[in-house]
């Protein structure tokens, strides 16, 4: 498929025949709400798997959302006579949003899917036909300048990002709009680029469908549109960041060789944004031979500001290959092209001494600490999205330690954060556990093991007694000295604090 092939876009000129289109959706409840309640959970999950039957199964009815569903989701045709009874018709074959198929009925140009905004909003993500249901995997065909829906990473990096309010935000690579979309619900101004002009006409689209605010949409790769004097308070992009031999599809494939877009990208954050103002990644990288994958990560960090990485999978080079082989069809094509694909990857890999691949997020923030913070983990456990305010927490975290030496930390009080629980580990019938487990329920779900001094302090801390003196208290107690305890305790506290199973109170 060509860019010759894809399809016309709806006319993004016509705020008129926008908002009465977006008037129709809502009152047929063409909603995230409104589907969920007409497919099932079984079908409407299912969509994201790019299966369309058990949706085809459900919208075999006359209601006007069943017709919208099988309109604007699983691209069918439907009668123009019963469409006009529920949207305005004739202004949307006029203004592009529709076409004629047939003598009698009328198709859709594009994709159009109902998206939940986190307080509530219903809003709309367009994205070229096929794109709507399972992202990638939902076209068959791709096409070089196709652009995708609503995929796993684009709301993993939605749910990351820290949503206060801001005067000026950047969505580097918009596509279709879905993180400029959220910005607009929080930002005074939001710019979007995009390398791809159809990805900033379908973006502009999906600003107007949804009610939201124009943003300043920009041509170009990454911060080529930005002069360099303009800054920002808030920095989000989901980059074409797959490691691949070439740039096939632009959606996807950065161009550059190896890690380097996302590193370069990276890099050159720190001078874009303002002091205290986030920038948020998704972000592959390469695992060489004989080099540490967090090392690789931290050189990639700007001056000036505080970090926090996270791996969240890892793939061998033979999983990586497969994966974006299949993500392009290729599996389906003839055997003799898709080994000579396949081997085009092992051969770049091998080139570079790439051994694995790792998938996560990158998280920078502008500081003016003398010492940034710079904290790279593996954490392929389960998480609780949306995860906003858990970053937030992180660096609000970062400057408290960093503020506080061991002797003030003794002299602060603490209480334990919501929904941590203590699990004691041990064999059945022994007298004491061999180790104790502390574990949150919420956010990253972490778990640390702690000694029988530490879970009685943390299981204390009510915000009541200063550090120092709980300890004071444990050590009469267990019958401890109190200056060794006071000694070798506040590394723990710190632990503590950082993972975010204590606040200052």
């Amino acid at each position: 498929m060509s860019n010759a092939s894809l399809s016309p876009l709806p006319s993004a000129d016509r705020p008129d025949v926008t908002a009465r289109l977006r008037d129709a959706l809502l009152g047929a409840s063409f909603t995230a709400d409104g589907l969920l309640e007409l497919l099932g959970a079984p079908a409407y999950a299912a969509l994201s798997r790019s299966e369309t039957v058990p949706a085809l199964r459900a919208t075999r009815g006359d209601t006007p959302l069943e017709l919208l569903v099988r309109l604007f989701l699983l691209q069918q045709p439907v009668p123009h006579a019963r469409v006009a009874d529920v949207l305005p018709v004739d202004a949307c074959l006029e203004s592009g949003w529709l076409d004629r198929a047939g003598d009698d009925e009328v198709a859709a140009t594009v994709d159009v899917r109902p998206y939940g905004g986190p307080d509530g909003e219903d809003w709309f993500i367009v994205s070229d036909l096929g794109c709507a249901v399972g992202g990638a995997g939902g076209i068959g065909r791709h096409a070089q300048g196709v652009v995708l829906g609503v995929g796993g990473a684009s709301t993993t990096l939605a749910g990351l990002t820290v949503r206060t309010p801001v005067s000026a935000a950047l969505d580097l690579g918009t596509g279709s709009g879905i993180q400029a979309l959220h910005a607009a619900a929080h930002a005074t101004r939001v710019t979007a680029t995009d390398v791809n002009p159809r990805a900033l006409h379908i973006a502009a689209l999906t600003l107007a469908l949804s009610g939201a605010p124009a943003a300043d949409l920009r041509e170009g790769s990454l911060y080529e549109p930005v002069a360099d004097d303009e800054t920002y308070d808030l920095i989000v992009s989901n980059p074409p960041f797959v490691i691949s031999p070439g740039a096939r599809l632009t959606y996807r494939d950065g161009g550059m060789g190896g890690d380097d877009l996302c590193r370069s990208l990276v890099q050159h954050t720190g001078e874009r944004l303002n002091e205290g103002g986030f920038a948020h990644f998704l972000a592959n990288w390469q695992h060489v031979e004989g080099e540490d994958w967090t090392d690789r990560l931290r050189s990639w960090v700007p001056r000036g500001c505080d970090a926090w990485i996270v791996q969240r999978e890892v793939q061998d080079v033979t999983q990586y290959a497969e994966l974006w082989l299949r993500d392009a069809g290729d599996h389906r094509a003839d055997p003799a092209d898709y080994q000579a694909r396949y081997d085009a990857w092992l051969d770049e890999f091998e080139a570079r001494k790439v051994k694995a691949v790792g998938f996560g997020w990158i998280t920078l923030r502008r500081t003016g600490a003398a010492e940034p913070s710079v904290v790279a983990e593996e954490w392929p456990h389960p998480i609780e999205q949306p995860l906003g305010e858990t970053v937030r927490a992180h660096f609000d975290r970062v400057d408290y330690l960093r503020a506080h030496d061991d002797a003030a930390l003794l002299e602060a009080h603490f209480t334990l954060a919501g929904e941590v629980v203590q699990e004691q580990v041990g064999l059945p019938g022994a007298e004491d556990p061999e180790h104790v487990v502390l574990r949150q329920n919420r956010g990253m779900r972490r778990a640390t093991r702690v000694d029988t001094v530490g879970a009685g302090f943390a299981g204390v801390c009510d915000g009541t007694m200063s550090a120092g003196r709980i300890l004071d208290a444990i050590a009469q107690l267990v019958g401890e000295d109190p200056v060794a305890l006071r000694d070798r305790t506040p590394a723990q506290i710190r632990l503590l604090v950082e993972q975010g199973f204590l606040e200052p109170a």
